[in-house]
């Protein structure tokens, strides 16, 4: 079928709805409908039908589609929906009209972080417009945001750092409980850093300079405190100021901090962890563990027969209480590269600690 249009002299010409057929090996046409009568533009919407187009209704000047652009929602809703039910605006709560704003843009980078991890000025190109991938300038409320003000919250962060880590802290830690306590290091560009020092490098950069920080956390693994340092800090360097934040600003009188071998030494517990009236969890070195598992030790694998969890007591350790866990699998491989103490005794996680007794430890 097909449409033909068919002048008429002075008078409107004859739209008529044809089809063509053959008769006796001649083509031929015969008319179906008159559509003269009709409005141009439903006269235009059928020759669309006919040649397998869609009719969209506009004018013929108009186009049937119209892009518009859509930014992605779900993630952006889902953790600041997260962060609603933690609190964490709660805790970031600003006081002034002008704070709020940058509460907002704080919250919008905790955002960011998590859905697209980036630098600040691909924060500032999320919130633009012409720029932005999702609807997180929308969804938390920022217009006009200029590159200065990201930088800025951060300096309003860093005045707000001890407020925010204070309610942090009476949230999820008190007296009698674990606080788990590690440093990491990052490497750094630039020459305008006052902390960025060369030191032990766990990037694998030492040609960089680079900064230390702790992480005070919560026994379920909750973020409540961080602190930058040099970055050719020592890691038991770093424990006189945590005690100093747990004990003068969180005003907890009674915990246990719970470190790795390199950081909670022999020389840490004596003269500042003990002093401060402090408990601690930590490990053993090699030496000490092969000690406490020679032929007359106390650690003996006749402990491990039914349980892979010991408890043990050494004079060498006065008033500490040492766990020694047995891993075959850990053993196994010690075995293979030909170390010492295959039989897996000493290839777990031997702690030595004094914990208080309401903790889990």
């Amino acid at each position: 079928m097909f449409i033909d249009t068919i002048p008429n002299r002075k008078s409107p010409p004859a739209v008529l709805l044809r089809e063509s057929y053959r008769e006796g090996g001649r083509v031929k046409k015969r008319t179906l409908a008159n559509l003269s009568k009709l409005p141009q533009a439903l006269i235009d919407g059928i020759a669309r039908l006919l040649e397998g187009g869609k009719v969209s209704g506009k004018r013929e000047s108009e186009p049937d589609l119209k892009i518009v652009r859509s930014l992605g929602h779900g993630h952006v809703w889902a953790v600041r929906a997260t962060m609603r039910k933690l609190g964490l605006d709660r805790t970031l709560q600003g006081r002034s009209q002008v704070e709020r704003r940058v509460r907002d843009l704080v919250e919008a980078m905790l955002i960011q972080r998590i859905i697209a991890p980036g630098s600040k000025l691909a924060l500032h190109r999320a919130l633009t417009p012409e720029t932005a991938t999702s609807s997180l300038a929308l969804s938390v409320g920022l217009v006009d945001v200029a590159e200065r003000e990201v930088y800025a919250a951060l300096d309003w962060l860093v005045a707000e750092q001890a407020r925010i880590e204070a309610a942090l802290a009476k949230k999820h830690l008190v007296d009698g409980t674990l606080v788990l306590y590690d440093v990491s290091s990052s490497y750094m560009e630039g020459r305008c850093c006052a902390l960025a020092r060369h030191g032990y490098s766990r990037d694998h950069r030492p040609d960089r300079p680079q900064i230390v920080y702790g992480l005070l956390c919560a026994p379920d693994g909750t973020p409540v405190a961080v602190e930058v340092f040099e970055g050719n800090t020592a890691d038991p360097q770093t424990i006189r100021d945590q005690i100093d934040k747990l004990k003068r600003r969180f005003a907890l009188s009674h915990v246990a901090l719970v470190g790795d071998r390199g950081m909670i030494t022999t020389a840490r517990i004596a003269d500042e962890l003990a002093p401060a009236g402090l408990d601690w969890i930590s490990c053993l070195r090699a030496p000490q563990i092969a000690a406490l598992a020679a032929d007359t030790g106390p650690l003996q694998m006749s402990l491990f027969d039914e349980r892979d969890l010991a408890e043990i007591s050494s004079p060498d350790f006065p008033g500490e209480r040492l766990i020694a866990c047995r891993n075959p699998a850990l053993g196994a491989g010690q075995e293979a590269r030909g170390a010492a103490g295959g039989d897996g005794a000493r290839a777990g996680a031997h702690c030595r600690g004094r914990a208080p007794e309401a903790s889990q430890a």
